[in-house]
């Protein structure tokens, strides 16, 4: 049986990535809080 987690690094870049963060205002809403909060990673 398949686990529910099938990593694929383009897919997740695709939905998660810093592209597609940045086209958004939400999106960049959220990178600008991780900033603040002085996450290492921003996005996937």
């Amino acid at each position: 049986m398949l686990r529910t987690y099938q990593p694929k690094k383009r897919q997740r870049s695709k939905e998660h990535g810093f592209r597609k963060r940045m086209k958004s205002h939400a999106g960049q809403i959220i990178l600008k809080k991780r900033r603040r909060k002085g996450r290492k990673k921003l996005s996937a």
